[in-house]
């Protein structure tokens, strides 16, 4: 599914001033954390970005479900469980979690999130 082009540019803008990144460095597939360098620091700031940007409210845990990954219920032996997953997906349907689901380290969660799945929760947010 293609992003749509408005929201693209708006989501684009709000990760150059945020992260200090090229223009070039942000494409649909970039990984917020791998690709594009973001820290935690970075998350509080491209929120509010977004939330100006788009005039929407994003609660915390809709993006980053830190509540699931560092509960004891949903990790085993630093996996995410089957039932971690299936919360993951419930709490992010936005988000593409194939790779994941095929060796899902918590440790690698951080490199999950691309520009794509952020440009997927504002359209939801805002529809």
């Amino acid at each position: 599914m293609a992003v749509n082009a408005e929201v693209f540019g708006k989501v684009k803008e709000a990760l150059i001033d945020a992260l200090g990144v090229d223009d070039d460095e942000v494409t649909e597939e970039a990984t917020m954390v791998g690709d594009l360098g973001a820290e935690s620091i970075d998350f509080l700031d491209i929120v509010f970005k977004l939330e100006k940007a788009f005039g929407i409210e994003i609660p915390r845990d809709e993006l980053f479900p830190d509540d699931i990954l560092t509960n004891a219920e949903y990790i085993s032996d630093g996996k995410v469980t089957a039932e971690g997953l299936a919360k993951l997906k419930e709490r992010m349907p936005f988000a593409d979690l194939t790779k994941f689901e095929s060796n899902p380290l918590v440790q690698d969660f951080g490199n999950l999130l691309t520009v794509k799945d952020l440009c997927n929760y504002v359209v939801t947010k805002t529809s």
